[in-house]
Protein backbone atom coordinates (compact mmCIF):
# COMPACT_ATOMS: atom_id res chain seq x y z
CA UNK A 1 0.00 0.00 0.00
CA UNK A 2 2.79 2.33 0.83
CA UNK A 3 4.54 1.78 -2.18
CA UNK A 4 1.36 2.34 -4.66
CA UNK A 5 1.11 5.62 -2.58
CA UNK A 6 4.46 6.82 -3.65
CA UNK A 7 3.82 5.69 -7.24
CA UNK A 8 0.73 7.79 -7.19
CA UNK A 9 2.59 10.58 -6.10
CA UNK A 10 5.75 10.58 -8.33
CA UNK A 11 3.12 9.75 -11.69
CA UNK A 12 0.85 12.85 -9.91
CA UNK A 13 3.87 15.03 -10.14
CA UNK A 14 4.81 13.96 -13.37
CA UNK A 15 1.48 14.63 -14.85
CA UNK A 16 0.96 17.72 -13.32
CA UNK A 17 4.35 18.68 -15.02
CA UNK A 18 3.70 17.78 -18.35
CA UNK A 19 0.38 19.38 -18.01
CA UNK A 20 1.62 23.30 -16.90
CA UNK A 21 4.50 22.37 -19.99
CA UNK A 22 1.92 22.25 -22.56
CA UNK A 23 -0.09 24.64 -21.31
CA UNK A 24 2.49 26.96 -21.41
CA UNK A 25 2.98 26.11 -24.93
CA UNK A 26 -0.26 26.64 -25.91
CA UNK A 27 -0.34 30.19 -24.43
CA UNK A 28 3.21 31.12 -26.24
CA UNK A 29 1.73 29.89 -29.28
CA UNK A 30 -1.53 32.14 -28.91
CA UNK A 31 0.95 35.10 -27.95
CA UNK A 32 2.99 34.39 -31.54
CA UNK A 33 -0.36 34.03 -33.54
CA UNK A 34 -1.28 37.59 -31.68
CA UNK A 35 2.07 39.26 -32.67
CA UNK A 36 1.54 37.59 -36.65
CA UNK A 37 -1.82 38.66 -36.64
CA UNK A 38 -1.34 42.54 -35.52
CA UNK A 39 0.69 42.53 -38.76
CA UNK A 40 3.03 45.55 -37.38
CA UNK A 41 6.14 43.66 -37.87
CA UNK A 42 7.03 39.65 -36.27
CA UNK A 43 9.73 37.81 -33.74
CA UNK A 44 12.58 36.92 -36.20
CA UNK A 45 12.18 33.67 -35.83
CA UNK A 46 9.13 34.00 -37.09
CA UNK A 47 9.45 36.46 -39.68
CA UNK A 48 11.50 33.39 -41.43
CA UNK A 49 8.58 31.35 -40.79
CA UNK A 50 6.54 33.73 -42.84
CA UNK A 51 9.13 34.15 -45.44
CA UNK A 52 9.33 30.84 -46.02
CA UNK A 53 5.54 30.42 -46.28
CA UNK A 54 5.04 33.49 -48.81
CA UNK A 55 7.88 31.68 -51.19
CA UNK A 56 7.25 27.97 -50.68
CA UNK A 57 4.01 27.26 -49.32
CA UNK A 58 2.88 25.44 -46.59
CA UNK A 59 1.62 26.58 -43.42
CA UNK A 60 3.84 29.37 -40.82
CA UNK A 61 3.34 26.34 -38.49
CA UNK A 62 4.91 23.83 -40.47
CA UNK A 63 7.59 26.07 -41.14
CA UNK A 64 7.87 25.82 -37.39
CA UNK A 65 8.02 22.24 -37.10
CA UNK A 66 10.56 21.60 -40.02
CA UNK A 67 13.20 24.30 -38.36
CA UNK A 68 12.97 22.95 -35.22
CA UNK A 69 13.38 19.79 -36.63
CA UNK A 70 16.78 20.79 -38.15
CA UNK A 71 17.35 22.94 -35.13
CA UNK A 72 17.58 19.28 -33.43
CA UNK A 73 19.34 17.59 -35.70
CA UNK A 74 22.12 20.22 -35.50
CA UNK A 75 22.09 20.09 -31.43
CA UNK A 76 22.39 16.39 -32.10
CA UNK A 77 25.62 16.86 -33.97
CA UNK A 78 27.09 19.26 -31.90
CA UNK A 79 26.51 17.77 -28.55
CA UNK A 80 26.38 13.99 -29.72
CA UNK A 81 23.31 13.54 -27.50
CA UNK A 82 19.72 13.11 -27.79
CA UNK A 83 17.55 16.13 -27.10
CA UNK A 84 14.75 15.65 -24.37
CA UNK A 85 11.62 14.94 -24.92
CA UNK A 86 10.14 18.21 -24.20
CA UNK A 87 12.75 19.85 -26.92
CA UNK A 88 10.61 17.59 -29.94
CA UNK A 89 6.86 17.94 -28.50
CA UNK A 90 7.88 21.61 -28.09
CA UNK A 91 8.64 21.57 -31.61
CA UNK A 92 5.46 19.57 -32.59
CA UNK A 93 2.95 21.50 -30.49
CA UNK A 94 3.75 25.11 -30.87
CA UNK A 95 3.63 24.56 -34.80
CA UNK A 96 0.27 22.92 -34.37
CA UNK A 97 -1.17 25.70 -32.02
CA UNK A 98 0.39 28.16 -33.88
CA UNK A 99 -1.52 27.02 -37.31
CA UNK A 100 -4.74 26.79 -34.69
CA UNK A 101 -4.79 30.11 -33.40
CA UNK A 102 -3.83 31.87 -37.07
CA UNK A 103 -6.92 30.43 -38.70
CA UNK A 104 -9.28 31.43 -35.88
CA UNK A 105 -7.66 35.42 -35.79
CA UNK A 106 -7.91 38.12 -37.83
CA UNK A 107 -5.78 41.49 -37.91
CA UNK A 108 -8.28 44.32 -36.32
CA UNK A 109 -9.05 47.14 -38.95
CA UNK A 110 -7.27 49.76 -36.91
CA UNK A 111 -3.98 50.54 -36.63
CA UNK A 112 -5.09 50.92 -31.98
CA UNK A 113 -6.42 47.72 -32.28
CA UNK A 114 -3.15 46.26 -33.82
CA UNK A 115 -0.90 48.16 -31.95
CA UNK A 116 -2.95 46.83 -28.73
CA UNK A 117 -2.68 43.03 -30.11
CA UNK A 118 0.62 43.43 -31.02
CA UNK A 119 1.73 44.04 -27.06
CA UNK A 120 -0.86 41.47 -25.79
CA UNK A 121 0.88 39.27 -28.05
CA UNK A 122 4.34 39.72 -26.26
CA UNK A 123 3.19 39.90 -22.89
CA UNK A 124 1.12 36.58 -23.49
CA UNK A 125 3.94 35.17 -25.31
CA UNK A 126 6.84 35.98 -22.40
CA UNK A 127 4.35 34.69 -19.95
CA UNK A 128 3.85 31.87 -21.73
CA UNK A 129 7.90 30.81 -22.21
CA UNK A 130 8.37 31.22 -18.64
CA UNK A 131 5.21 28.97 -17.85
CA UNK A 132 6.58 25.88 -20.56
CA UNK A 133 10.56 26.57 -18.82
CA UNK A 134 9.35 26.23 -15.68
CA UNK A 135 8.25 22.11 -15.12
CA UNK A 136 12.07 22.07 -16.95
CA UNK A 137 10.32 19.18 -19.39
CA UNK A 138 13.53 20.45 -21.83
CA UNK A 139 14.68 23.34 -23.59
CA UNK A 140 12.99 24.14 -27.35
CA UNK A 141 14.93 23.60 -30.56
CA UNK A 142 16.26 26.90 -30.78
CA UNK A 143 17.47 27.11 -27.06
CA UNK A 144 18.94 23.67 -27.20
CA UNK A 145 20.98 25.08 -31.05
CA UNK A 146 21.88 28.25 -28.71
CA UNK A 147 23.53 25.95 -25.55
CA UNK A 148 25.03 23.61 -27.93
CA UNK A 149 26.93 26.42 -29.87
CA UNK A 150 27.97 28.52 -26.31
CA UNK A 151 29.47 25.23 -25.07
CA UNK A 152 31.18 24.62 -28.08
CA UNK A 153 32.73 27.83 -28.49
CA UNK A 154 33.59 31.03 -26.67
CA UNK A 155 30.57 32.96 -26.37
CA UNK A 156 28.42 33.72 -24.19
CA UNK A 157 24.58 32.53 -24.79
CA UNK A 158 23.69 36.27 -25.26
CA UNK A 159 26.01 36.60 -27.66
CA UNK A 160 25.10 33.37 -29.40
CA UNK A 161 21.23 34.26 -28.90
CA UNK A 162 21.88 37.24 -31.06
CA UNK A 163 24.33 36.57 -33.57
CA UNK A 164 21.04 33.66 -34.47
CA UNK A 165 18.24 36.17 -34.03
CA UNK A 166 19.97 38.55 -36.45
CA UNK A 167 20.88 36.03 -38.84
CA UNK A 168 17.25 34.72 -39.19
CA UNK A 169 15.88 38.13 -39.11
CA UNK A 170 18.44 38.62 -42.50
CA UNK A 171 17.23 35.90 -43.31
CA UNK A 172 13.59 35.81 -43.00
CA UNK A 173 13.97 39.47 -44.48
CA UNK A 174 15.10 38.72 -47.56
CA UNK A 175 12.07 36.32 -48.12
CA UNK A 176 10.07 39.48 -47.81
CA UNK A 177 9.06 38.14 -44.01
CA UNK A 178 7.09 41.09 -41.81
CA UNK A 179 10.01 43.72 -40.59
CA UNK A 180 8.33 46.27 -38.84
CA UNK A 181 8.13 48.64 -35.77
CA UNK A 182 6.76 45.25 -33.62
CA UNK A 183 9.93 43.42 -34.11
CA UNK A 184 11.83 45.85 -32.38
CA UNK A 185 9.66 46.58 -29.86
CA UNK A 186 9.77 42.31 -29.27
CA UNK A 187 13.17 42.21 -29.48
CA UNK A 188 13.58 44.94 -26.49
CA UNK A 189 11.18 43.62 -24.69
CA UNK A 190 11.24 39.77 -24.97
CA UNK A 191 13.74 39.33 -22.75
CA UNK A 192 12.26 41.25 -19.93
CA UNK A 193 9.40 39.60 -19.88
CA UNK A 194 10.30 36.72 -20.19
CA UNK A 195 12.95 36.95 -17.35
CA UNK A 196 10.07 38.38 -15.22
CA UNK A 197 7.93 35.48 -15.99
CA UNK A 198 10.42 32.45 -15.62
CA UNK A 199 11.40 33.79 -11.83
CA UNK A 200 7.69 33.94 -10.77
CA UNK A 201 6.58 30.82 -13.17
CA UNK A 202 9.79 28.92 -11.67
CA UNK A 203 9.12 29.77 -8.06
CA UNK A 204 5.85 28.71 -7.90
CA UNK A 205 6.45 25.11 -9.58
CA UNK A 206 9.17 24.24 -7.14
CA UNK A 207 7.13 24.91 -4.45
CA UNK A 208 4.61 22.52 -6.11
CA UNK A 209 6.77 20.04 -6.59
CA UNK A 210 8.54 20.57 -2.83
CA UNK A 211 5.26 19.78 -1.56
CA UNK A 212 4.98 16.77 -3.55
CA UNK A 213 8.06 15.86 -2.02
CA UNK A 214 7.63 16.30 1.31
CA UNK A 215 4.22 14.65 0.81
CA UNK A 216 6.33 11.84 -0.49
CA UNK A 217 8.86 11.57 2.69
CA UNK A 218 6.16 11.64 5.28
CA UNK A 219 4.78 8.01 3.70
Amino acid sequence: MKEFSLEFIRNHTSIFRWSVFLLGIIIMSFGIALIIQADLGSAPWDVLHIGLHLNFGLTVGTWTIIMGFLLLVIATLLTKEIPKLGAFLNMIFVGVFVDIFLFILNTPPSLFLQGVMLVAGILIMGFGIGVYISPRCGAGPRDSVMLAISEKTRLTVAQVRVIMEVSVLGFGWLLGGPVFIGTILFSLTIGHITGISLSWCQSWMDRRVERGIKVENIH
